[in-house]
């Protein structure tokens, strides 16, 4: 228990992504602010239907309180799932600056957490990236184009294409993976980089993720955005999809049941963590619709913040006891 009240970084699987306009004024499903757990219709700040308390995080057992029962996980896979089109660059920026922050209470406080990992993806096939690893779901490790950090971004201490507890600056390494720019396609399709990135193949010997996502940890998504994951109206150009933009196919309902399955069907296994349009005629063109609805599905495990706000210090520190209470609540998958 006390090891994730110390797991104060593990916000860091938040996507970032757009919503794109879509003419709907609240969630998919319909409703007003303020619905229970799982519900669509919860656009509000903070849980899956409400707002947050401030967040007062106990440190936990140290090494000598022999009698202390063990954190019930050890694992921690976060993954940041960021969109890089046209009008992200500010808020890729403010995801950066309050990383320095939670980056050295992931050093002071994730004691009793055996490892974890830390990856980035964008919203569509990133033609920045190393060769070979250039499609949606492909983590990030080299950057360019307009607004990009313009670098390669590694090694890792990891010797892979994640970051992990074994990086000796993951503040800057971050930062410069991070800034994916601004040159992306607007047809952001961040459900489908989410669920390419956590895919088990994807993950497996000899890929593009290898070793990332594992089916031992607590998954934490932290995605960031300013527009829905829904198709455009036709502008005019043939796309494969017809005369539209094409989204990543399917509903809240199809994401989540495909997520959950690639946790071993195990939905306590995972946190989801927002910062997305919450309303319309700011810097959000319109609600994210669907993927409020899509983060509402995973009910206590899931936290909303207005991707408009100059800080997000602000919403990841709110986070931190859905994190403790997952990490409390983590079901130890099957043994096959």
């Amino acid at each position: 228990m006390g090891a994730i009240r110390n797991l104060t970084a593990a916000w860091m699987l938040v996507g970032v992504t757009a919503c794109s306009a879509n003419g709907q004024g609240t969630p998919e499903g319909g409703g007003g602010y303020g619905a229970g757990p799982g519900d669509d219709s919860g656009i509000a700040v903070g849980g899956s239907g409400g707002s947050g308390g401030s967040a007062t995080i106990d440190g936990g057992p140290t090494g000598e309180d022999s009698d202390a029962a063990p954190p019930e996980c050890r694992n921690v896979d976060i993954l940041f799932a960021i969109d890089n089109s046209a009008s992200m660059a500010d808020d890729q920026q403010s995801l950066i600056n309050s990383f320095p922050g939670f980056v050295a209470a992931i050093k002071d406080k994730l004691a009793f957490a055996d490892s974890y990992h830390v990856g980035i993806v964008t919203t569509d096939d990133y033609a920045y990236n190393a060769q070979g690893c250039r499609k949606i779901g492909n983590l990030v490790t080299q950057t360019g184009g307009l607004e990009s950090s313009k670098q390669d971004c590694g090694p890792f201490a990891s010797g892979r294409r994640y970051m992990d507890d074994k990086e000796p600056d993951l503040a800057s390494k971050f930062a410069c993976a991070a800034k994916v720019g601004s040159g992306g396609n607007d047809d952001e399709r961040m459900a489908r980089a989410i669920l390419e990135a956590i895919k088990p193949e994807n993950n497996a010997p000899g890929t593009c993720n290898e070793g990332f996502s594992r089916v031992d940890s607590l998954l934490i998504v932290v995605l960031i955005t300013d527009e829905d994951d829904w198709p455009d109206v036709c502008n005019g150009e043939m796309t494969s999809c017809g005369c539209q933009t094409c989204g990543s196919g399917g509903d809240p309902d199809a994401w989540y049941k495909e997520l959950v399955s690639y946790k071993a069907d195990i939905p306590e296994n995972i946190v989801v963590l927002s910062l997305l349009g919450l309303k319309a005629g700011t810097c959000a063109p319109s609600v994210c619709a669907k993927l409020i609805g899509f983060t509402n599905r995973f009910g206590d495990n899931a936290y909303k913040g207005d991707v408009c706000e100059p800080s997000y210090d602000g919403f990841f520190a709110q986070t931190l006891p859905i994190i403790d209470k997952a990490c409390e609540k983590y079901v130890a998958p099957p043994v096959k």
